[in-house]
């Protein structure tokens, strides 16, 4: 081992680490799983990525693509062992066309440094995670993260214009360009956006901006144990002259445990809906809460929402909702489901009957105006009680013409399961793009992909540990060094 990862050490000119700390840092991510990293490496520039990957494929060792290391299934998790490229120093904001509305960017700047960046020249970037001061850019393109905004704005997929990628071959490739629209086949960002970083190493992000509204004020609205949820949404969604941004949702233990956190003013104990309603001028912002309170009211609710004239508090409070959950309760399932609208009341139902025949507890959270929902089950996450969990939640989800992931992805948690939403073709097609980026399968392995036939009834474990086959059916090309 010491002999190999020398061997590394010449072939970058960027800092190669075995210490104990470093490696500890990175076995780990927003998951249960833990990691066996064999030494980190931080590139100096695209030139050592290139090496790094050509030295890689010619040892045939695992290599894990690193931001912030927020990921929630294990996408950054060196499961296999192996090197993680460190790309969190890659942090500058490196160009920004006001006219145009782009921005060239490092992987490794956070969310939040970019929107600080953005400000004043009056744009920001729409994808706002609720880990948005640590998630990195890299990583929300990755996992094609989102956030409270994405119900007007979408997610990251639709903000990313071009890419400078090194593939698994080792070669450097920019996909993409910065011109406003363009027609030249299938869309190649939208393929890398969402892949976990299994088919190349993203070394620069551009991305288009959106004018920034002068007022985005926050609302805080206490609803009834009893309120419509799926009524609301809908309602919600086809209102007109809002102005809304966000339609968020707490449950009351959910709101409760984050209250025992933060101390912050509720209403009153009970479910929490989280709104963003944005303006141009404060007589405009006044117009559009009024609408949205008359939308509420025609959805059944009536009380009066809390204030927040800045949005960005709401949302650094909403955020904490999981930080809440970790004092409280502790390792737990942290799922990732959506369905139509008109089925959320289905899905919630079906969620609760799920808790109740297990008895665990539940804490649910919801991007609610997208039927995004995040279930909290307080279960030990290996546990064969976990696994029956996820299966008849992911299961439910998809009878509702739901998918298995909103916005988390899929990691190494659920690709067992990834067969069941895409069936056999579809797995059949990443898996050629898989071989077609990294035909030695050293990028990420053991994640998103099925370890055999893409089913969804693998023999993988549902902890997701690395296995043994690479997409597509041939051997793993990656090894474990004597």
């Amino acid at each position: 081992m010491e002999s190999l990862i020398d061997t590394l050490s010449r072939a970058v000119r960027g800092r190669v680490s075995t210490r104990p700390a470093d490696l500890a840092r990175v076995n780990r991510d927003g998951s249960h799983l833990h990691g066996c990293a064999w030494a980190t490496v931080v590139p100096k520039d695209q030139r050592d990525v290139v090496a790094v990957i050509t030295w890689a494929r010619r040892h045939r060792v695992p290599l894990v693509a690193r931001g912030g290391g927020t990921s929630l299934d294990g996408e950054s998790v060196p499961l296999a062992g192996g090197i993680v490229v460190d790309l969190s120093g890659w942090d500058r904001l490196l160009e920004v066309r006001v006219d145009e509305r782009w921005a060239r960017v490092g992987p490794g700047m956070t969310n939040l440094a970019l929107q600080e960046s953005l400000a004043p020249l009056g744009l920001f970037f729409p994808p706002n995670p609720g880990s948005w001061a640590t998630a990195t850019v890299g990583g929300n393109v990755a996992t094609n993260a989102s956030g409270p905004r994405s119900f007007r704005y979408g997610p990251t997929r639709a903000w990313v214009r071009a890419l400078d990628l090194v593939l698994g071959t080792g070669e450097s490739v920019r996909w993409g360009s910065t011109v406003a629209k363009r027609s030249v086949g299938p869309d190649l960002v939208s393929v890398f956006v969402g892949s976990e970083g299994t088919l190349g190493v993203a070394t620069e992000v551009t991305v288009r901006l959106a004018p920034r509204p002068e007022i985005r004020e926050g609302l805080l609205v206490p609803l009834e144990p009893t309120a419509r949820l799926g009524a609301i949404a809908s309602g919600l969604s086809v209102a007109r002259g809002t102005g809304l941004s966000a339609v968020e949702y707490l449950d009351g233990p959910s709101a409760e445990e984050l209250a025992n956190l933060d101390r912050f003013d509720r209403p009153r104990p009970g479910p929490l809906l989280l709104l963003e309603v944005e303006a141009g001028r404060p007589a405009e912002a006044a117009r559009r809460v009024l609408r949205t309170r008359r939308a509420l009211r025609g959805c059944g609710v009536r009380s009066r929402p809390q204030v927040f004239e800045d949005a960005d508090a709401l949302w650094t409070l909403r955020g904490r909702a999981s930080v809440a959950l970790d004092a409280r309760v502790g390792e737990r399932i942290r799922e990732d489901v959506a369905v139509p609208l008109g089925q959320i009341d289905r899905l919630l139902r079906g969620i609760r009957r799920i808790a109740d025949a297990e008895r665990v507890p539940l804490y649910l959270f919801a991007h609610l105006g997208e039927g995004s929902w995040h279930p909290n089950f307080v279960v030990p996450p290996e546990s064969a009680k976990a696994a029956r969990v996820r299966s008849s939640l992911l299961s439910t989800a998809l009878a509702l013409g739901g998918t298995i992931s909103g916005e988390h992805g899929i990691g190494a948690i659920k690709p067992r399961f990834l067969g069941r939403e895409l069936g056999r073709p579809g797995v059949a097609v990443l898996a050629a793009l898989k071989r077609a980026c990294d035909p030695d399968g050293i990028l990420n392995p053991g994640k998103l992909y099925p370890q055999e036939g893409g089913d969804g009834r693998s023999s993988r474990s549902p902890s997701g540990s690395a296995g043994g086959r690479r997409p597509g059916g041939g051997p793993s090309g990656a090894r474990v060094p004597a």
